[in-house]
C-alpha cells in the first residue's frame, strides 16, 4: 500500500453544500497520478485510507485543478478539534493497490 506523510491547511468549497478539504501537496498529486487509472473507480476518484492525529478514516481523493482534494469529515474535525485555516498532519494510503 502507498504511504505518503504531509501537512496542509483545511480548506472550505462550496458546492451544493460546503464541505472541508485538504489539498494534496503536487509532490503527492504527481505521485499519485502514476497509479490513478490503476486504483480509481471512476470520474477520477482515488479510494484512500486517512489518518489526522488519532483518527482514521476512509474516504476517496476528489481531482481538481490537476491535483487532489482530500475531504475531511465532520467527525474528524469534532475529533481532532481542528478547523476550516488548520494545519494538519495527514498520512495517506492509498487503497486497491
Amino acid at each position: 500500500m502507498a504511504e505518503f506523510d504531509f501537512s496542509g491547511v483545511i480548506i472550505e468549497w462550496r458546492g451544493p453544500a460546503p464541505y472541508h478539504f485538504v489539498a494534496l501537496p503536487d509532490w503527492v498529486a504527481e505521485q499519485i497520478a502514476v497509479v490513478a487509472r490503476a486504483v480509481s473507480y471512476g470520474w477520477g476518484v482515488i479510494p484512500v485510507e486517512s489518518t489526522i492525529g488519532d483518527t482514521t478514516w476512509t474516504t476517496s481523493l476528489f481531482p481538481r485543478n490537476g491535483g487532489y482534494l482530500l475531504p475531511v469529515k465532520d467527525a474528524v474535525r469534532a475529533a481532532e478539534q481542528v478547523g476550516l485555516g488548520s494545519t494538519v498532519g495527514i498520512t495517506l494510503r492509498l487503497r486497491g493497490l
